[in-house]
């Protein structure tokens, strides 16, 4: 067996049993790795498998063990994905070759019998070039049988190669897995344009082109329809043109890497360069991917989360679209945010790395000023595109006062016997109605799947609320007729936490008064119920044909969500109802009119990072409107038309938003002006997380305490966690704060060296969180 490789995975045997198990190796070395472990107790490993993590990964896989505060065998598993480890779709194919004839194989021949030489006879009359060869290639060739072939290689007379490959590669290559297969009789689609990059354009590339082959990191902030992704292409076709054996990994959040984003790339640079990694890849597509990376046969990779740990050979661009995303933080072991991780990755790839967006996360927008006096240049270079590509322009964006929409329904005529809940205002509800007269599609956003997210008795002295009998939270009423998860008929429709998922039947009865319970609040179902009751009788509107709602309940694979949208980019959809996957990534150059049912949704969330999240979303679907030459309308619907988020995204106003809510930040010493950990205790008793948390806070007092400058750390807690139970687990968090990244990263690798932290099932360790509920 040859000597293993750092990064190879390899079968050992593990325990007395000596059970067969993967590793990982980390180091090749002689008897001074075993350090007190006697020589006589290593096992010999059992298997080289040709997966192996590259060295730049490896170092990559020791950074984020360290950074985030996890144990580096879950890094590792993380990147090696399971099929890879299984080798699930894994083939050895064996080839043959015939010896020429020697002394050395004359005694073997002289004991073949007739057919056997007749057939050896004739292999050996074939060219050279024919071999080696496969059994079923001999058999074509020389009318020769398996079995004949296993004889004569039994016998010595031919020699035997073997060679790994991986099955179901086809598909691998931006052929959808999750996407229905296209229509046999359509006509293949006709290549995008090769479109004239804008002066914006073209000065960001004049910028970047010169950066391709050594670390530096790069911002391009761009607005809307700007024209983001034509860049990508063009310094990526740099890129290949002076290094042609050169990768580029193209980050897109999972939800906007549909087949309109994957095909751009795929007409740029052809299939058979292009790996598409997505989650509708079947095991064996997604090890084929991998295999196929590894070996350095793509020359782009696109994918979400996890594509930043592609295995390709030489690195040369790293690019994250929409890197504001909030999917790119991955919520279980290991914690890491992908955008981050690019940006390490590409440092030790010593390659570039461009982050894109046209609402940058406030981390990167930091990163684009200086951050003191001492230190005058900034971490990130920045490139900006102002101006929307082709004829088209920013969209026209009208807020409009909930409370005003109120009063003017009940001034219409017979307004006042309404009884209806309306969370369609008169001015969206004429807006929608003149887009569809003039046979424009409409987008609507809303925040919040369901019908109604509150369900209570109307009794007022009762005040029963129905929670959810796993977790501190209310429970959200889904109207659907159909069967639960155990296939039993479901009439009206049920209720589900969306923290637990637990599922119980609606209430006919309050349990205390025995009233009839009431269902308040607002979903993207009682909107769709609403449209249909308003739009049908002039419109047509119809649920499920030419109205969809786009959300986790309707959505449930890829092929769902892909199918959706070609209906509606067929014009088959007149209006496109969902949550915040349609404010992403997605150009329909029909749609003129774009609503926002309620932008409060997210304003006033216990979380410092309410402001910004609901900037971002306004401003990202407010920018699906006026892509081409017809002008684009948005309207938003809030109870807080004068909220410093909604009125600047509705300016389009980037820059002051980003720099007040920077100020804001910089007062208090939040991030991105100061770095959080977050320690999360969890146990299903209230007292012992509660004492947990305590021990812990006590742990990390006294540590920084210990510290040149106490003062340098902030702890805050323990405390309840917004949301204190979640699946019968009760929550208590500490939070750390600090200027210093190393200091914060030294208290807490400090309390692991001594076992006093561990990222375990009872605690969660979250560096730098994006989230505090």
């Amino acid at each position: 067996m040859p000597e293993p490789l750092p990064g190879q995975l390899v079968r050992v045997p593990l325990g007395k049993a000596n059970t067969p198990t993967s590793g990982i190796v980390l180091q090749v070395g002689d008897a001074a790795l075993l350090g007190d472990l006697p020589p006589a107790k290593a096992k010999p490993i059992l298997e080289l498998t040709p997966a192996r993590i590259n060295p730049d990964l490896l170092a990559l896989a020791q950074w984020l063990a360290t950074y985030y505060v996890c144990p580096l065998g879950m890094v590792l598993q993380t990147m090696l994905p399971a099929a890879v480890k299984k080798q699930i779709g894994r083939k050895r194919i064996l080839r043959y070759t015939p010896l020429p004839p020697s002394p050395t194989t004359a005694p073997a021949e002289a004991a073949l019998t007739k057919p056997l030489r007749a057939a050896l006879a004739r292999l050996r009359a074939l060219p050279e070039s024919d071999f080696p060869a496969e059994p079923a290639a001999l058999r074509r060739l020389a009318a020769i049988s398996s079995p004949s072939v296993k004889r004569l290689h039994a016998a010595g007379l031919l020699t035997e190669s073997a060679d790994d490959t991986v099955s179901a590669r086809a598909g691998a290559f931006g052929e959808e897995a999750s996407t229905p297969p296209p229509d046999a009789n359509a006509a293949p689609a006709p290549p995008a344009p090769r479109l004239t990059p804008t002066p914006d354009q073209a000065r960001a590339l004049a910028s970047l082109v010169p950066a391709l082959g050594s670390f530096s990191a790069h911002l391009l902030r761009g607005i809307t329809g700007s024209g983001k992704t034509e860049v990508y292409l063009r310094l990526i076709e740099h890129l290949l043109a002076a290094r042609p054996s050169a990768t580029a990994i193209v980050l897109v959040p999972e939800i906007a890497l549909t087949p309109q984003t994957s095909r751009r790339f795929l007409d740029r640079f052809g299939s058979g360069s292009v790996a598409v990694l997505h989650s509708g890849l079947t095991q064996a597509q997604r090890n084929a991917q991998w295999t196929a990376c590894a070996k350095g046969q793509v020359r782009v990779v696109v994918g979400a989360r996890s594509a930043v740990f592609a295995p390709v050979p030489t690195l040369g661009l790293v690019i994250v679209d929409e890197e504001h995303d909030s999917s790119y933080k991955q919520d279980q072991l290991p914690r890491y945010h992908a955008r981050d991780v690019a940006v390490k990755r590409a440092h030790l790839a010593n390659c570039p790395v461009l982050l894109g967006s046209a609402t940058p996360s406030l981390e990167s927008w930091a990163n684009t000023r200086p951050h003191s006096p001492s230190t005058p240049r900034a971490r990130y270079h920045l490139h900006e595109l102002t101006t929307r590509a082709g004829n088209a322009r920013l969209p026209e964006v009208r807020i409009v006062d909930l409370l005003d929409e109120r009063r003017a329904r009940a001034q219409q005529p017979g307004g006042w016997r309404d009884r209806h809940l309306h969370l369609l205002g008169p001015t969206l509800e004429k807006a929608i109605a003149r887009t569809l007269a003039d046979r424009g599609q409409v987008m609507l956003l809303l925040n919040r799947r369901g019908y109604a997210n509150y369900i209570s008795c109307p009794d007022p002295n009762c005040g029963w609320v129905m929670h959810c009998n796993h977790c501190d939270a209310t429970v959200v009423y889904h109207k659907a007729a159909g069967v639960d998860r155990s296939g039993v008929p479901i009439p009206g429709g049920f209720v589900r936490c969306h923290h637990c998922l637990a599922e119980l039947l609606l209430p006919t009865a309050c349990p205390t008064c025995a009233r009839r319970p009431n269902t308040f609040g607002l979903g993207t179902q009682r909107v769709e119920e609403e449209l249909q009751r308003k739009f049908l009788p002039d419109f047509g509107i119809t649920i499920g044909q030419t109205l969809l709602r786009l959300d986790a309940d309707t959505m449930t694979t890829g092929a769902d969500y892909f199918h959706a949208l070609d209906r509606f980019a067929k014009g088959e959809v007149r209006i496109l109802l969902g949550t915040q996957m349609i404010a992403k990534g997605l150009d329909f150059p029909n749609v003129a009119l774009v609503g926002v049912i309620n932008a409060d949704t997210a304003l006033s969330l216990p979380d410092f990072r309410a402001a910004e999240r609901t900037f971002q979303l306004v401003c990202q679907v407010a920018g699906r409107a006026g892509r081409a030459d017809r002008p684009g309308l948005v309207i938003v619907q809030t109870a807080s038309p004068t909220a410093e988020p909604i009125v600047l995204a509705a300016a389009h106003d980037y820059t002051t938003f980003a720099n007040n809510e920077l100020a804001c930040r910089a007062a208090v010493g939040l991030p991105p002006i100061g770095r959080m950990a977050r320690i999360v205790c969890r146990d299903r008793d209230l007292d012992r997380a509660t004492a947990h948390a305590a021990d812990l806070a006590h742990a990390l007092t006294e540590a920084r305490d210990a510290l040149p400058d106490p003062q340098s750390v902030r702890i805050r807690g323990p405390m309840p966690c917004p949301i204190s139970r979640i699946d019968d687990h009760h929550r208590q968090a500490i939070e750390l704060l600090s200027s210093s990244r190393g200091t914060l990263q030294g208290l807490l690798a400090g309390l692991r060296a001594q076992g006093l932290l561990l990222s375990d099932t009872h605690t969660a360790i979250d560096v730098d969180p994006i989230a505090l509920l």
